[in-house]
Protein backbone atom coordinates (compact mmCIF):
# COMPACT_ATOMS: atom_id res chain seq x y z
CA UNK A 1 0.00 0.00 0.00
CA UNK A 2 1.33 2.97 -1.28
CA UNK A 3 0.44 5.62 1.83
CA UNK A 4 1.67 8.90 0.17
CA UNK A 5 -0.67 8.62 -2.48
CA UNK A 6 -3.83 7.21 -0.37
CA UNK A 7 -2.87 10.80 1.68
CA UNK A 8 -3.13 12.51 -1.50
CA UNK A 9 -7.02 10.77 -2.41
CA UNK A 10 -8.33 11.36 0.77
CA UNK A 11 -6.92 14.52 2.47
CA UNK A 12 -9.78 16.56 3.53
CA UNK A 13 -8.85 19.83 1.74
CA UNK A 14 -11.38 22.10 3.65
CA UNK A 15 -9.38 22.05 7.07
CA UNK A 16 -6.00 23.59 6.60
CA UNK A 17 -3.41 25.19 8.95
CA UNK A 18 -3.18 25.46 12.79
CA UNK A 19 -6.02 27.20 13.33
CA UNK A 20 -8.85 24.28 13.92
CA UNK A 21 -12.61 25.03 15.59
CA UNK A 22 -15.54 23.45 16.05
CA UNK A 23 -16.99 25.69 12.91
CA UNK A 24 -14.29 24.15 10.80
CA UNK A 25 -15.35 20.31 11.24
CA UNK A 26 -18.89 20.70 12.12
CA UNK A 27 -19.69 20.78 8.50
CA UNK A 28 -16.99 17.80 7.35
CA UNK A 29 -19.39 16.20 10.28
CA UNK A 30 -22.74 16.74 8.84
CA UNK A 31 -21.27 15.73 5.66
CA UNK A 32 -19.83 12.33 7.07
CA UNK A 33 -23.21 11.71 8.79
CA UNK A 34 -25.11 9.88 5.80
CA UNK A 35 -26.34 6.78 8.48
CA UNK A 36 -27.00 8.98 11.87
CA UNK A 37 -23.49 8.18 13.04
CA UNK A 38 -23.01 11.57 14.10
CA UNK A 39 -24.38 11.94 17.87
CA UNK A 40 -24.33 14.83 20.59
CA UNK A 41 -22.62 13.33 23.54
CA UNK A 42 -22.17 16.13 25.79
CA UNK A 43 -21.89 19.98 25.80
CA UNK A 44 -18.93 22.38 26.65
CA UNK A 45 -18.42 24.75 29.67
CA UNK A 46 -19.84 27.46 27.22
CA UNK A 47 -22.09 24.75 26.01
CA UNK A 48 -20.72 24.02 23.04
CA UNK A 49 -21.66 20.87 21.16
CA UNK A 50 -19.52 17.72 21.93
CA UNK A 51 -19.96 15.56 19.02
CA UNK A 52 -18.67 11.48 18.55
CA UNK A 53 -18.92 9.55 15.14
CA UNK A 54 -18.91 6.23 15.36
CA UNK A 55 -18.50 3.96 12.31
CA UNK A 56 -18.41 0.10 11.37
CA UNK A 57 -19.01 -2.99 12.64
CA UNK A 58 -16.28 -4.72 13.77
CA UNK A 59 -15.67 -6.56 16.87
CA UNK A 60 -12.59 -4.68 17.72
CA UNK A 61 -13.63 -1.10 19.58
CA UNK A 62 -11.24 1.75 18.54
CA UNK A 63 -11.86 4.75 20.51
CA UNK A 64 -10.33 8.22 19.70
CA UNK A 65 -10.38 11.90 20.80
CA UNK A 66 -8.33 14.44 19.64
CA UNK A 67 -8.29 18.37 20.76
CA UNK A 68 -8.38 17.46 24.53
CA UNK A 69 -6.26 20.59 24.00
CA UNK A 70 -8.15 22.85 21.74
CA UNK A 71 -4.15 24.31 20.26
CA UNK A 72 -3.54 21.24 19.25
CA UNK A 73 -5.28 20.89 15.88
CA UNK A 74 -2.71 18.59 13.59
CA UNK A 75 -4.08 15.03 14.48
CA UNK A 76 -8.33 16.45 14.03
CA UNK A 77 -6.96 17.21 10.59
CA UNK A 78 -5.11 13.70 10.04
CA UNK A 79 -8.54 12.01 11.83
CA UNK A 80 -11.00 13.31 9.31
CA UNK A 81 -8.25 12.36 6.37
CA UNK A 82 -8.87 8.94 7.81
CA UNK A 83 -12.43 8.89 8.36
CA UNK A 84 -12.94 10.06 4.46
CA UNK A 85 -11.09 7.27 4.06
CA UNK A 86 -13.94 5.13 5.74
CA UNK A 87 -16.17 6.94 4.09
CA UNK A 88 -14.25 5.49 0.43
CA UNK A 89 -15.22 2.19 -1.10
CA UNK A 90 -11.94 1.14 -1.33
CA UNK A 91 -11.30 -2.30 -0.74
CA UNK A 92 -8.92 -1.06 2.40
CA UNK A 93 -12.11 0.73 3.65
CA UNK A 94 -14.17 -2.56 3.85
CA UNK A 95 -11.55 -4.36 5.58
CA UNK A 96 -11.09 -2.05 8.04
CA UNK A 97 -15.12 -1.70 8.55
CA UNK A 98 -15.40 -5.11 8.65
CA UNK A 99 -12.89 -5.31 11.30
CA UNK A 100 -13.34 -2.66 13.52
CA UNK A 101 -15.70 -0.25 15.42
CA UNK A 102 -14.51 3.16 15.94
CA UNK A 103 -15.86 5.35 17.90
CA UNK A 104 -14.21 9.39 17.77
CA UNK A 105 -14.55 12.14 19.12
CA UNK A 106 -12.61 14.90 16.86
CA UNK A 107 -12.56 18.06 19.13
CA UNK A 108 -13.31 17.44 22.71
CA UNK A 109 -12.41 20.65 24.01
CA UNK A 110 -14.04 22.96 21.39
CA UNK A 111 -13.88 26.21 23.70
CA UNK A 112 -9.86 25.49 23.96
CA UNK A 113 -9.93 25.27 20.35
CA UNK A 114 -11.77 28.62 20.00
CA UNK A 115 -9.81 30.13 22.18
CA UNK A 116 -6.26 28.49 20.86
CA UNK A 117 -5.22 27.33 24.33
CA UNK A 118 -4.10 24.15 26.27
CA UNK A 119 -7.14 24.70 28.42
CA UNK A 120 -10.51 24.45 28.61
CA UNK A 121 -12.19 27.66 29.41
CA UNK A 122 -12.00 27.07 33.00
CA UNK A 123 -8.22 27.15 32.54
CA UNK A 124 -8.44 23.57 33.59
CA UNK A 125 -5.82 21.01 31.85
CA UNK A 126 -8.11 18.19 30.69
CA UNK A 127 -5.25 16.03 30.35
CA UNK A 128 -4.60 16.46 33.79
CA UNK A 129 -8.41 15.99 35.01
CA UNK A 130 -8.90 11.98 34.57
CA UNK A 131 -9.09 11.43 38.35
CA UNK A 132 -11.00 14.82 39.60
CA UNK A 133 -13.23 14.63 36.75
CA UNK A 134 -14.34 18.48 37.52
CA UNK A 135 -15.15 19.42 34.34
CA UNK A 136 -17.74 18.62 31.78
CA UNK A 137 -15.39 17.79 28.90
CA UNK A 138 -13.68 15.42 31.04
CA UNK A 139 -17.00 13.81 31.70
CA UNK A 140 -17.93 13.60 28.71
CA UNK A 141 -15.04 11.86 27.42
CA UNK A 142 -14.86 8.97 31.10
CA UNK A 143 -18.76 8.44 29.76
CA UNK A 144 -18.22 7.33 25.96
CA UNK A 145 -15.32 5.29 27.63
CA UNK A 146 -17.07 3.29 29.87
CA UNK A 147 -20.02 3.39 27.35
CA UNK A 148 -18.51 2.27 24.30
CA UNK A 149 -15.78 -0.42 26.21
CA UNK A 150 -13.10 0.04 23.85
CA UNK A 151 -10.95 -2.68 23.30
CA UNK A 152 -7.86 0.10 22.14
CA UNK A 153 -7.33 3.92 22.82
CA UNK A 154 -6.04 6.46 20.70
CA UNK A 155 -4.83 9.97 22.60
CA UNK A 156 -4.11 12.30 20.15
CA UNK A 157 -2.28 15.29 20.86
CA UNK A 158 0.59 17.87 19.24
CA UNK A 159 3.53 18.55 20.47
CA UNK A 160 5.96 21.99 20.73
CA UNK A 161 8.97 22.56 18.26
CA UNK A 162 11.54 22.22 20.97
CA UNK A 163 11.26 18.55 20.38
CA UNK A 164 14.23 16.56 19.13
CA UNK A 165 14.65 12.78 18.40
CA UNK A 166 17.62 12.47 21.03
CA UNK A 167 20.40 14.14 20.81
CA UNK A 168 20.45 14.03 17.12
CA UNK A 169 19.57 17.54 14.81
CA UNK A 170 16.40 15.69 13.73
CA UNK A 171 12.82 17.22 15.06
CA UNK A 172 10.44 14.76 16.83
CA UNK A 173 8.07 14.90 13.49
CA UNK A 174 5.92 12.18 15.53
CA UNK A 175 6.48 10.68 18.58
CA UNK A 176 4.33 7.62 20.39
CA UNK A 177 4.17 6.63 23.85
CA UNK A 178 2.03 3.39 24.93
CA UNK A 179 1.46 4.85 28.98
CA UNK A 180 2.58 3.53 31.94
CA UNK A 181 -0.08 1.78 34.07
CA UNK A 182 2.01 2.28 37.43
CA UNK A 183 4.71 4.24 38.87
CA UNK A 184 7.10 1.38 38.44
CA UNK A 185 6.51 1.44 34.89
CA UNK A 186 5.95 -2.15 34.36
CA UNK A 187 4.87 -3.83 31.42
CA UNK A 188 1.56 -5.89 32.16
CA UNK A 189 -0.82 -7.47 29.09
CA UNK A 190 -2.35 -4.36 28.32
CA UNK A 191 0.36 -2.16 27.93
CA UNK A 192 2.04 -4.53 25.41
CA UNK A 193 -0.33 -4.48 23.13
CA UNK A 194 0.46 -0.99 22.99
CA UNK A 195 3.82 -1.06 22.28
CA UNK A 196 3.83 -3.65 20.34
CA UNK A 197 1.24 -1.98 18.10
CA UNK A 198 3.54 1.17 18.11
CA UNK A 199 6.72 -0.56 17.25
CA UNK A 200 4.51 -1.96 13.86
CA UNK A 201 3.81 1.57 13.45
CA UNK A 202 7.39 2.61 13.38
CA UNK A 203 8.72 -0.17 11.33
CA UNK A 204 6.27 1.47 8.85
CA UNK A 205 6.91 4.96 9.07
CA UNK A 206 10.31 4.72 9.25
CA UNK A 207 10.14 4.07 5.43
CA UNK A 208 8.53 7.45 4.70
CA UNK A 209 9.97 9.23 7.90
CA UNK A 210 13.57 8.01 8.83
CA UNK A 211 14.62 9.27 12.00
CA UNK A 212 12.11 11.56 12.87
CA UNK A 213 10.09 9.68 15.17
CA UNK A 214 10.31 9.60 19.00
CA UNK A 215 9.41 7.79 22.06
CA UNK A 216 7.68 10.17 24.39
CA UNK A 217 7.99 10.15 28.82
CA UNK A 218 6.63 7.21 30.28
CA UNK A 219 6.81 8.62 33.93
CA UNK A 220 3.38 7.54 35.44
CA UNK A 221 0.71 10.29 36.45
CA UNK A 222 -2.63 8.69 37.04
CA UNK A 223 -4.75 12.03 36.72
CA UNK A 224 -3.20 11.75 32.87
CA UNK A 225 -5.79 10.13 30.61
CA UNK A 226 -3.75 7.86 29.08
CA UNK A 227 -2.36 6.53 31.81
CA UNK A 228 -5.60 6.04 34.01
CA UNK A 229 -6.77 3.95 30.67
CA UNK A 230 -3.68 2.07 30.62
CA UNK A 231 -4.72 1.23 34.31
CA UNK A 232 -8.16 0.52 33.44
CA UNK A 233 -6.48 -2.01 31.02
CA UNK A 234 -7.01 -1.03 27.90
CA UNK A 235 -4.28 -0.78 25.60
CA UNK A 236 -3.29 3.18 25.36
CA UNK A 237 -1.58 4.65 22.72
CA UNK A 238 -0.63 8.77 22.64
CA UNK A 239 0.32 10.67 19.00
CA UNK A 240 2.49 13.78 19.35
CA UNK A 241 2.67 15.64 16.00
CA UNK A 242 5.52 17.50 16.29
CA UNK A 243 7.61 19.37 13.63
CA UNK A 244 8.67 18.77 10.38
CA UNK A 245 11.06 21.10 8.83
CA UNK A 246 9.51 24.16 7.62
CA UNK A 247 6.18 23.31 8.42
CA UNK A 248 4.96 25.20 10.94
CA UNK A 249 1.21 24.78 9.28
CA UNK A 250 1.80 21.40 10.04
CA UNK A 251 0.39 20.36 7.14
CA UNK A 252 3.30 17.56 6.30
CA UNK A 253 3.39 16.18 9.50
CA UNK A 254 -0.81 15.56 9.54
CA UNK A 255 0.51 13.37 6.47
CA UNK A 256 2.17 11.14 9.10
CA UNK A 257 -0.74 11.49 11.54
CA UNK A 258 -2.49 10.02 8.74
CA UNK A 259 -0.15 7.05 7.82
CA UNK A 260 0.10 6.33 11.25
CA UNK A 261 -3.17 5.63 12.07
CA UNK A 262 -4.06 3.69 8.72
CA UNK A 263 -0.87 1.72 10.20
CA UNK A 264 -2.00 0.90 13.43
CA UNK A 265 -5.45 -0.22 11.76
CA UNK A 266 -3.87 -2.30 9.33
CA UNK A 267 -1.76 -4.07 11.50
CA UNK A 268 -4.58 -4.94 13.80
CA UNK A 269 -6.84 -6.27 11.05
CA UNK A 270 -4.02 -8.06 9.28
CA UNK A 271 -3.25 -9.55 12.83
CA UNK A 272 0.69 -8.48 11.61
CA UNK A 273 1.45 -7.87 15.02
CA UNK A 274 6.01 -7.41 15.64
CA UNK A 275 7.88 -9.87 17.52
CA UNK A 276 10.27 -8.31 19.81
CA UNK A 277 8.28 -5.79 20.26
CA UNK A 278 9.48 -4.26 23.19
CA UNK A 279 12.77 -3.88 22.23
CA UNK A 280 11.77 -2.03 18.88
CA UNK A 281 9.79 -0.05 20.93
CA UNK A 282 12.59 0.49 23.17
CA UNK A 283 14.75 1.38 20.66
CA UNK A 284 12.89 4.31 19.51
CA UNK A 285 14.90 7.33 20.60
CA UNK A 286 13.26 9.35 23.66
CA UNK A 287 12.02 12.98 23.09
CA UNK A 288 14.32 15.41 24.51
CA UNK A 289 13.88 19.87 24.49
CA UNK A 290 17.07 20.42 22.07
CA UNK A 291 15.55 22.57 19.61
CA UNK A 292 14.76 26.30 19.40
CA UNK A 293 12.90 28.29 16.45
CA UNK A 294 15.89 30.56 15.53
CA UNK A 295 19.60 30.36 17.03
CA UNK A 296 22.11 33.12 15.95
CA UNK A 297 25.33 32.30 17.01
CA UNK A 298 28.94 34.32 17.30
CA UNK A 299 27.16 37.72 17.50
CA UNK A 300 29.27 40.39 18.77
CA UNK A 301 27.51 42.61 21.34
CA UNK A 302 29.14 45.65 22.78
CA UNK A 303 28.22 45.69 26.57
CA UNK A 304 29.25 47.78 29.05
CA UNK A 305 32.22 49.30 26.63
CA UNK A 306 33.39 45.33 26.11
CA UNK A 307 33.18 43.53 22.47
CA UNK A 308 31.95 39.79 23.25
CA UNK A 309 31.06 37.22 20.89
CA UNK A 310 27.83 35.23 22.36
CA UNK A 311 24.47 33.44 21.17
CA UNK A 312 20.92 33.85 21.68
CA UNK A 313 17.55 31.81 20.44
CA UNK A 314 14.39 32.86 20.04
CA UNK A 315 10.98 31.16 19.83
CA UNK A 316 8.19 31.78 18.32
CA UNK A 317 4.40 32.07 20.27
CA UNK A 318 1.49 31.35 18.76
CA UNK A 319 -0.83 33.69 19.23
CA UNK A 320 -4.91 34.36 18.43
CA UNK A 321 -4.78 37.56 16.69
CA UNK A 322 -8.48 38.36 14.55
CA UNK A 323 -9.22 34.66 14.08
CA UNK A 324 -5.78 34.05 12.92
CA UNK A 325 -2.36 32.53 14.23
CA UNK A 326 0.29 34.89 14.26
CA UNK A 327 3.83 33.53 14.99
CA UNK A 328 5.67 35.67 16.52
CA UNK A 329 9.54 35.10 17.27
CA UNK A 330 10.81 36.30 21.26
CA UNK A 331 14.20 36.10 22.32
CA UNK A 332 14.12 33.46 24.95
CA UNK A 333 18.18 32.51 25.30
CA UNK A 334 21.01 34.50 25.87
CA UNK A 335 24.66 32.63 25.90
CA UNK A 336 25.23 29.13 25.80
CA UNK A 337 23.42 27.00 23.07
CA UNK A 338 25.50 23.80 23.55
CA UNK A 339 23.89 20.67 22.68
CA UNK A 340 21.12 22.54 21.11
CA UNK A 341 19.40 22.81 17.45
CA UNK A 342 17.60 25.42 15.70
CA UNK A 343 15.07 25.07 12.84
CA UNK A 344 16.70 28.29 11.48
CA UNK A 345 20.13 28.72 12.50
CA UNK A 346 22.39 31.75 11.69
CA UNK A 347 26.36 32.10 11.82
CA UNK A 348 27.07 35.60 12.63
CA UNK A 349 30.97 35.70 11.94
CA UNK A 350 30.99 38.02 14.55
CA UNK A 351 28.81 40.96 12.38
CA UNK A 352 27.57 42.69 15.66
CA UNK A 353 24.15 43.23 17.41
CA UNK A 354 22.30 46.21 17.36
CA UNK A 355 18.37 46.73 17.80
CA UNK A 356 16.03 49.66 18.46
CA UNK A 357 16.14 49.42 22.23
CA UNK A 358 19.48 48.87 24.20
CA UNK A 359 21.62 46.89 21.59
CA UNK A 360 21.65 43.66 23.37
CA UNK A 361 19.29 40.66 23.23
CA UNK A 362 16.93 40.85 25.84
CA UNK A 363 14.71 37.55 27.12
CA UNK A 364 11.28 38.40 25.88
CA UNK A 365 11.99 40.79 23.50
CA UNK A 366 10.85 40.71 19.89
CA UNK A 367 13.52 39.00 17.49
CA UNK A 368 13.64 41.98 15.97
CA UNK A 369 17.27 43.67 15.07
CA UNK A 370 20.09 44.36 12.91
CA UNK A 371 23.84 42.91 12.18
CA UNK A 372 26.59 45.42 11.32
CA UNK A 373 23.69 47.72 10.45
CA UNK A 374 23.11 45.99 7.01
CA UNK A 375 21.27 42.80 7.72
CA UNK A 376 17.61 43.26 8.93
CA UNK A 377 15.75 40.44 10.92
CA UNK A 378 12.22 40.77 11.37
CA UNK A 379 10.12 38.58 13.72
CA UNK A 380 13.51 36.20 13.63
CA UNK A 381 14.02 35.86 10.18
CA UNK A 382 16.28 37.86 7.71
CA UNK A 383 14.32 40.61 5.81
CA UNK A 384 15.37 40.18 2.40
Amino acid sequence: MNLEELFKEFKEESVQGRYITLDSIEPLLQKLNTDNQLKIIGKSVLEKPIYSYQIGGGKTRIFLWSQMHGNEGTTTKALFDFLNVLKGDSELAKQLLKAFTFCCIPMLNPDGASLYTRENSNKVDLNRDSQNLSQPESKVLRAIFEDFAPNYCFNLHDQRTIFGVSDTSKPATLSFLAPSYNEEREINESRLKAINLIAGINDVLQEYLPNQIGRFDDSFNINCIGDTFQYLGVPTLLFEAGHFQGDYQREETRKYVFMALVSSFTILSENDIVSNGIDKYLNIPQNKVVFYDFMYKNIKINYDGIEIITNFASQYKEELIENQICFNAYIVQVGELENHFGHFEYDAKGAEYKDEYNNFPKLNQKADFYLDNDIKFVNGMIKI
